[in-house]
């Protein structure tokens, strides 16, 4: 008789492209997110969570770089007609639950939704194909109040959150000024079309002359390589360059060069007023340009932005892999788009709403240092002697009980170094120990773990020295003891 194989054991591995997040980084993440909802909850936006499956037709063919609706998604097929997949953002379901229920819901409907999204994409550096996005949405209003308020929103959620006011803007644009640029162009909807708005979201990093040469006749990159240009004369390019450099030191001035930018568009001028009537209604509530700020060199990316759009940029500097500054860059960003839920309906209905990166948004906090130290674990009471679990169970729920996060040692009590090693490992700030003699003498020992490990890093610090780390104290003064010893921990931070 033949021998059975074994089958192989699985590989513990992480799907490539994904990742596995522990205590402090859910810990950050969940406070962030509850922050940024307390934000969102004040402007009067409410919750909503959605299904994290839609159907392949709901979610369209928005995904940007892709010609089917089921490839740079996770699909797969019900039965032999239908499809579903694993959302790729939390705008198009939104699209589909508004239009599924909006008899029931008012006019205009906010909401705010927080959750994973998922993209079937090659994964790189920082780049993951599971990730967090939270946005906030208006839908049934064609008022720029509206997107004003998002923008205003999206201000006061990054100054909550910790990137104080000098480290970030709100860039504003309008995809109707830029259309009316390629009117004055035409250009239609068409291959070049799409080509000039891929040159322009590129001016960032190639400057005017960079941008000019890739929308005539091409340039030479920084490895040497030349990329081919889009073939436009030097007259017809001369309109993308006179809007991309139309900002100046005022808003007032800026949208004057972007008037004389978009010639006699009736569309460009329709998004110039939009942008005007944006920064009168944010002036009125005392945001200024140094938080929001109107600049044509923003473009967004996704076909379905049909008015103003916004990013957040963070300003400040860190060093990349190769240890050169750089600005830090985008964190959010949105806009207008009046045509996504007429996908369902028939009917234009208008929408509007911001999506922040949280996984960005998390890194740059840390960069700011306003998150990222190591957390505080619980206090563990240890075990000396097994048969007396009840009373380490008693001492931890006083602790409980007191708001205190605290455990009790569940591992092999037999060598109480290995207790010592497990509380180190949870980076517990306090040790309760009781043995048999405590218990008798009616006390407990405290041992203060953050002092002790300073006492150990540099024996030399006398003004540590000079603080015990191990108390004993009556049994009766348990909890006030822990608190005096973690309130002491959290002076010295």
């Amino acid at each position: 008789m033949a021998k059975v194989k074994k089958a192989p054991r699985p590989k513990a591995v992480t799907p490539k492209g994904f990742r596995d997040y522990f205590g402090n980084d859910v810990t950050e993440r969940t406070e962030m997110l509850h922050q940024i909802a307390g934000v969102y909850h004040r402007y009067g936006f409410d919750a909503l969570e959605s299904s994290a499956v839609e159907t392949v037709e709901a979610l369209g063919k928005f995904l940007p770089d892709v010609d089917r609706p089921n490839e740079g998604v996770f699909a797969w097929q019900e039965d032999e007609t239908d499809w579903v997949a694993l959302r790729y953002d939390l705008t198009a379901p939104l699209a589909r639950v508004y239009a599924q229920h909006r008899n029931d819901l008012p006019t205009p409907y906010r909401r705010y939704a927080m959750g994973p999204v998922w993209r079937n994409e090659k994964p790189g550096p920082g780049r993951y194909r599971q990730f967090y996005q939270c946005d906030a949405d208006t839908v049934g209003t064609a008022s720029v109040a509206a997107d004003a308020e998002i923008c205003a929103m999206l201000s006061d959620t990054l100054e909550t959150v910790g990137i104080p006011r000098g480290d970030y803007l709100v860039r504003v644009n309008n995809r109707k000024v830029l259309n009316g640029i390629l009117e004055t162009m035409g250009l239609g909807e068409d291959a070049k079309r799409d080509a000039v708005l891929r040159t322009i979201d590129k001016f960032d990093k190639v400057g005017v002359d960079g941008v000019r040469q890739l929308l005539t006749k091409g340039r030479l990159d920084g490895s040497g390589a030349f990329i081919d240009g889009v073939g436009l004369s030097d007259d017809q390019a001369e309109p993308v360059l006179a809007f991309l450099t139309s900002r100046a030191d005022d808003t007032a001035k800026t949208l004057a060069n972007l008037r004389d930018a978009i010639g006699g568009s009736d569309t460009g001028a329709k998004g110039v007023d939009e942008l005007e009537n944006i920064a009168a209604l944010l002036d009125a509530q005392n945001y200024g340009p140094d938080q929001i700020l109107i600049d044509p060199s923003i473009v967004r990316g996704l076909g379905y932005y049909t008015g103003p759009v916004f990013e957040a940029e963070l300003t400040f500097e860190i060093l990349d892999e190769k240890g050169r500054p750089r600005q830090f860059g985008s964190v959010s960003g949105g806009g207008r788009y009046d045509d996504l839920v007429k996908r369902f309906t028939g009917q234009e209905v208008p929408a509007t709403g911001v999506s922040i990166g949280v996984d960005r948004l998390l890194a740059a906090l840390r960069e700011k240092g306003r998150i990222g130290s190591v957390a505080n674990g619980p206090v563990v009471v240890t075990v000396m002697d097994r048969d007396r679990m009840a009373d380490y169970q008693t001492m931890v729920a006083e602790l409980r009980n007191a708001g205190i996060r605290a455990e009790v040692y569940l591992g092999n009590p037999k060598n109480f170094g290995n207790q010592l090693k497990y509380a180190d490992k949870r980076h517990s700030p306090i040790a309760v120990i009781e043995g048999g003699d405590e218990k008798s003498n009616g006390v407990v020992q405290i041992k203060d773990l953050i002092l002790g490990a300073k006492i150990a890093q540099n024996a030399t610090l006398e003004e540590w020295k000079e603080r015990p780390s191990q108390y004993e104290i009556p049994r009766g003064e348990l909890v006030a003891k822990v608190r005096e010893i973690l309130a002491s921990q959290d002076a010295d931070k």
